[in-house]
């Protein structure tokens, strides 16, 4: 399994959010919820399938941001990417009901067929919170869209297959711990669990007590998928 990575990004004043890893000085500045925060998703442990590597966070979204981008990789096949963004706002927000809030992006290429089926943007929303809800994760103001899009080609790209992609963008305010602090790194894992859901990767299951993945029984992966391609 391999552990998570991302950055620290401080955007209170104007000589920081460069989106780099957190020098001794900005680490200082930084919010102690918000450090134990980025600490537990950098201690996450994930699935093998999960590539996970740091992205530039937004600039303007929270005074306080965290990001990673992860693919779920079949030899040199994508099967999904997406990101993960976790923001802080020491204040509060209003919206969130809250001061953290995780906003994500997940997206897969399927079969045209599977497009058909018109309870697929449902199912994959009740993936997002049957993943958080498997792993026990409290949370509030969940909120999101599924879009599917389909691709016919034409002229110098006519061989190529139709192609439809699902998308899910979605933000949740998770439930604030100890020390108001949310469990980060099992938000993390819920997420990872969703994006192999949406690759069509057989779940797995944990042992109690362990951060590692576990996904909802009774929940059914996608039969057919195909990786986002290339450019």
């Amino acid at each position: 399994m391999a552990a998570a990575q991302g950055h620290f990004s401080d955007h209170s004043d104007g000589d920081r959010g460069t989106g780099e890893t957190a020098d001794s000085t900005e680490a200082n500045a930084v919010p102690p919820a918000f450090r134990r925060a980025v600490e537990a998703l950098r201690a996450a442990r994930l699935r093998p399938e999960i590539e996970v590597d740091p992205t530039r966070p937004p600039q303007r979204l929270a005074p306080y941001a965290y990001a990673v981008e992860a693919a779920v990789v079949d030899g040199e096949e994508d099967l999904a990417d997406g990101r993960l963004v976790l923001l802080h706002d020491p204040d509060g927000h209003e919206a969130w009901k809250g001061t953290f809030r995780l906003v994500t992006l997940v997206r897969a290429e399927l079969e045209p067929e599977m497009a058909a089926d018109p309870l697929l943007p449902e199912v994959c929303w009740s993936w997002l919170t049957g993943a958080m809800d498997a792993r026990g994760l409290a949370y509030g103001e969940a909120s999101g869209t599924v879009t599917m899009a389909g691709s016919h080609y034409f002229g110098g790209l006519a061989e190529r297959r139709p192609a439809t992609q699902i998308e899910i963008r979605a933000s949740w305010t998770p439930r604030e711990g100890l020390g108001g602090v949310p469990d980060t790194g099992a938000h993390l894992a819920a997420w990872c669990d969703l994006l192999c859901q949406i690759a069509g990767l057989p779940p797995v299951t944990v042992e109690p007590g362990e951060a590692g993945t576990v996904s909802g029984a009774g929940v059914v992966s996608l039969p057919q998928r195909r990786g986002p391609q290339q450019d």
